[in-house]
């Protein structure tokens, strides 16, 4: 874990006082800048020392082969991998020929702050050189909001005592050495190396580059220039070949003379494109950057982001911790989504190399919940992503003798890459995360145009896939078996019920717009019979029950199963499935991450609140959370049940999972969708809010640690301001039409300009329930 000391507490920015070289991995992704287009892991300027270098943009992978020990049918033959595309943020530095590296001479002062309202990594440095001399060096980073393929660098040279020479070395680095991410050797050699040099230029102050990778034939261009600023005898050089181009800056500074140089960089790639149309792409966005300037670049970072927190910003009275970490988590999801532009947002964002740089369900369940009420059109751009893979995954579904649509578990352009069936493709409630994500956008914007398009195609090629999938039994009840939910230590389940109840609702909203919509209906081939045999599904789902322990059963006959024994467990074998046989985990009840709590809260309206207490306390002291994934699913239900200390507790858990490094991976990249799920808690925990019908309905409650909560949100275009005390909430709409919420179930209509003050009902505390043994949540004063 990383421990208190390493990062000051603050409200809008994450501040790193001095260098820790034991850190250097877990900073990398915590200082990690992005749009959602480019990915900058937060190395040093100067290239080194580092742990991962890592310069990504969203999409582009080189193809791997998939190995099996047994092949069979329906296994993925080729994997893909999100690589390090051309470094272009190295800026090295000679100070009287000896190279700036913190691990040598002296370092007086580092520091590094990552600001989350300005959108840039400034990093102050005071070093002395192995000879004696003495600078400083500051440096600013940003990867732009507004100009998409823009990264921008201002880096300050400045002699302390002495006059010095120095040289500044601007570079772009194709094929930097980087440690194996995979002990495959045939998956290795394909990621040795993986750019071809195409194209390469120089001419004044500007350089490119040009590749494409090897197996999956994309096309990537690069290009720098450069602003200077310095004594009037600097002298500048440029140079390139086929995987270096290199700008040189040299001078000679007096005490009090600073060098200046703004590096202005620029990426383009495509899967069609020629080089000649990417070259001028990055040659064209250089000019619009340098008409910008840097001031401008810096000016529309902040205008962005101010806009930003106006509309999404959470404000927390009681612990300035969780404060500083629920922005942070905002920040860090607004960078992964903001101009994704119908690429997939990676699980990791694009802070790092882990899983391989895929997406997954958390895209759709966590990471878009929060983009919809907070950055819309971002979350719309991901929806329309899926809709771009329709084919693949209809192909897919083919392949598996289904109908419909199969959408992969994980994957970057679409493609299936699990290669793992139990905890891959038989996880196809990843289906109805994507319609009920389509769902939830078109309930919170009112977007019509997309419902209409791609969001009706969405919601009938997985309800295809659904009626396929299950069947009718002897009784007419329709079940689904044979299938992985949430939990992954209880795969090829029957009748998983988080997946059976996503599936009806599915099914339903299918059924809906097709008979809305029925010249989309004939387009798409929706018949009359066809949507009543989705109605029929829906209403007929088996919802697996145990009479005699009066609790929803996971999955059919989940509460028949031996019972884990966590008494006999031994310290430090989580999580699980590295230390036990998967039969074992598979026949027992232990969950790894929120399964059939999950659906309490996603599907909540399908359960009353007694029903939800007993099945919380019931599952809850046999979840041990072996994912990051299930912490915030956890505190939202605990919260709403009665158990505010645990969902306190689990709030802390998820919103310090990278701050913390609680996981113990974050130098893998950034957990995205516990970081989304630091939002969630904030906003469905502790707010309340549910969205299951077409009215937003809100239920506030704070646990004893938090003295206020205000959350700001979108909703059909309205900007809306819950502020959440002691026994009372004020919603307040800031501008345009009024607008109907629910409160505690009671409708409510919120006019612009006419806050409106509501009472909240006393909460009954809950009897008390407890994690397994060894799993204690993250409480206060642990972790920092």
């Amino acid at each position: 874990m990383i421990g208190p000391e390493v990062f000051s507490v603050e409200p809008w920015a994450v501040t790193e006082r001095e260098l820790r070289l034991d850190h250097l991995a877990q900073t990398e992704s915590i200082f990690a800048l992005s749009n959602g287009h480019i990915g900058l892991r937060g190395n040093l300027d100067e290239g080194e020392p580092h742990a991962v270098p890592g310069t990504y943009l969203s999409g582009f992978f080189e193809a791997v082969p998939l190995p099996y020990a047994e092949s069979g049918y329906g296994y993925p033959e080729e994997g893909q991998s999100l690589i390090d595309v051309t470094n272009g943020k190295l800026v090295r530095l000679l100070v009287d020929d000896e190279p700036f590296d913190v691990r040598y001479g002296t370092l007086s002062h580092h520091e590094r702050v990552l600001d989350l309202r300005a959108g840039v990594l400034r990093r102050n440095v005071e070093w002395t050189s192995p000879a004696g001399q003495s600078i400083k060096v500051t440096s600013t980073r940003l990867v732009s909001f507004v100009q998409r393929a823009i990264v921008a660098i201002c880096y300050e040279v400045e002699p302390v005592g002495e006059s010095a020479r120095i040289v500044v070395q601007s570079s772009l680095v194709a094929n930097e050495p980087v440690a194996e991410p995979t002990d495959d050797p045939r998956a290795a050699a394909a990621l040795r190396a993986p750019l071809l040099a195409e194209h390469h230029a120089h001419h004044g102050l500007k350089a490119a580059l040009g590749h494409r990778t090897r197996r999956s034939g994309l096309r990537l261009g690069a290009a720098l220039d450069h602003l200077v600023d310095g004594p009037a005898t600097t002298v500048t050089t440029a140079e390139s070949e086929g995987d270096l181009a290199r700008v040189t800056v040299s001078t000679e500074l007096a005490p009090g003379e600073t060098l200046k140089v703004v590096k202005l960089l620029a990426y383009g790639w495509s899967s069609r494109r020629s080089m000649p149309a990417l070259r001028d792409q990055v040659d064209a966005a250089l000019a619009a950057a340098k008409r910008t300037g840097w001031y401008g670049l810096q000016a529309s970072q902040r205008k962005y982001l101010d806009d930003m927190w106006a509309r999404a910003d959470v404000e927390i009275d009681g612990d300035e911790q969780l404060q500083q970490a629920v922005r942070f988590a905002l920040f860090q999801v607004v960078q992964a989504g903001a101009r994704t532009e119908e690429r997939a947002i990676p699980a990791k964002g694009l802070t790092g190399r882990g899983y391989d740089g895929h997406s997954f369900w958390d895209m759709e369940t966590y990471t878009l919940p929060v983009l919809t009420y907070t950055a819309p059109e971002a979350a719309r751009d991901a929806l329309r992503w899926r809709h771009s893979t329709l084919e693949l995954a209809q192909a897919r579904a083919r392949e598996l003798r289904l109908r419909g649509a199969t959408f992969p578990w994980r994957t970057i352009r679409g493609e299936e890459c699990s290669g793992y069936w139990p905890a891959g493709t038989a996880a196809f409630h990843v289906n109805a995360d994507v319609a009920d994500a389509v769902r939830r956008y078109v309930m919170a914007t009112g977007d019509a145009e997309f419902e209409h398009g791609p969001g009706f195609d969405l919601l009938v090629e997985t309800a295809r896939l659904w009626r396929s999938l299950g069947h009718h039994d002897a009784e007419g009840c329709f079940r689904i078996d044979g299938v992985t939910g949430p939990d992954e230590y209880s795969a090829l389940a029957d009748n998983n019920v988080f997946t059976n109840l996503m599936a009806a609702r599915n099914l339903d909203a299918a059924a809906d717009v097709a008979t809305r919509y029925p010249e989309r209906a004939d387009d798409r081939g929706v018949d009359q019979a066809e949507i009543a045999s989705w109605q029929r599904a829906a209403k007929a789902m088996v919802i697996p029950f145990d009479e005699k322990l009066g609790v929803t059963a996971q999955s059919e006959g989940f509460t028949r199963y031996r019972r884990w024994d966590f008494e006999a467990t031994e310290t430090g074998k989580y999580p699980l499935l590295m230390h036990y046989p998967y039969y074992l985990l598979y026949s027992s009840q232990v969950v790894k991450q929120a399964d059939l709590v999950f659906a309490l809260y996603a599907c909540g309206d399908q359960f009353d609140a007694e029903q939800k207490r007993r099945d919380f306390d019931y599952y809850e002291p046999i979840t041990v959370r072996d994912s990051s994934l299930s912490a915030c699913i956890q505190a939202i239900v605990a919260a709403e049940v009665g158990h505010l200390d645990l969902a306190f507790d689990y709030f802390r858990e998820t919103a310090l999972v990278d701050l913390r490094d609680i996981a113990g991976n974050t130098a893998d990249g950034l957990h995205l969708a516990s970081l989304a799920g630091a939002w969630l808690v904030a906003v469905a925990g502790f707010g309340g809010l549910r969205d299951h019908g077409d009215t937003l309905a809100f239920s506030p409650r704070l646990p004893p640690r938090i003295t206020r909560m205000c959350i700001r949100l979108l909703s059909r275009g309205r900007r809306l301001r819950i502020d959440v005390g002691p026994g009372t909430t004020r919603y307040e709409v800031l501008g345009g039409e009024p607008l109907e919420l629910m409160h505690f179930g009671a409708p409510v209509t919120v006019a612009p300009g006419r806050p409106t003050d509501l009472a909240c009902p006393e909460e009954v505390p809950a009897s008390s329930v407890e994690p397994p043994p060894q799993r204690e949540a993250l409480r206060r004063g642990v972790g920092g």
